[in-house]
């Protein structure tokens, strides 16, 4: 193939994309936190349990990129499968940062996040869900629970000790206490 039977149009005839902080409405300076997604049926599917991001950008049928702002909390599971059935359940609950926050390096989220918790395996991620489902039937989403609760929940989890609950008074407590000066 010669250069004659490409498409006229590339790149340099595309308008350039808006950066990210403008598709937010956000300033440019903000630092926001990009968590890739995908799915691929029957197979594959990386996706948020909760979070609430300010902006999902599609990028083709089976990808997508999560936006958040500095302190969004959100939760992202990886499941995988084969022709016998699933073969990997991960959940992680993770807080985006600012750039002079300490954070971990961890794969499909730029340029890094605070990991609260991480579990590996079906018993363990069923677990989770638990919780989650509970915190939920509260009336209280997830996203803005306490980030000392889900600490608290992957170090009992790893050290395979009874799992503590998320109640309303704990919440109100936290919410006091991240009030004051």
């Amino acid at each position: 193939m010669n250069a004659s039977t490409f498409p006229a149009a590339t790149a340099a005839t595309a308008a350039p994309s808006p950066p990210l902080a403008a598709l937010t409405g956000q300033p440019a300076s903000t630092p926001l936190t990009r968590v890739s997604l995908a799915f691929l049926e029957h197979r594959f599917k990386l996706y948020l349990r909760f979070g609430d991001p300010a902006r999902t950008l599609r990028l083709d049928r089976w990808r997508s990129v999560a936006i958040f702002l500095p302190n969004a909390m959100f939760c992202r599971i990886r499941w995988q499968s084969n022709d016998y059935g699933t073969i990997r359940w991960h959940l992680m609950v993770m807080q985006a940062c600012t750039p002079l926050d300490a954070a971990q390096r961890i794969p499909g989220v730029q340029p890094g996040a605070r990991l609260l918790l991480h579990a590996e395996g079906e018993n363990a991620v069923r677990a989770v869900l638990e919780r989650i489902d509970a915190i939920e039937a509260l009336g209280i989403a997830p996203a803005a629970a306490s980030p000392a609760y889900w600490r608290t929940l992957g170090n009992r989890l790893a050290a395979r000790l009874p799992l503590p609950g998320y109640s309303a008074e704990r919440h109100a407590a936290w919410l006091a206490g991240r009030a004051l000066p």
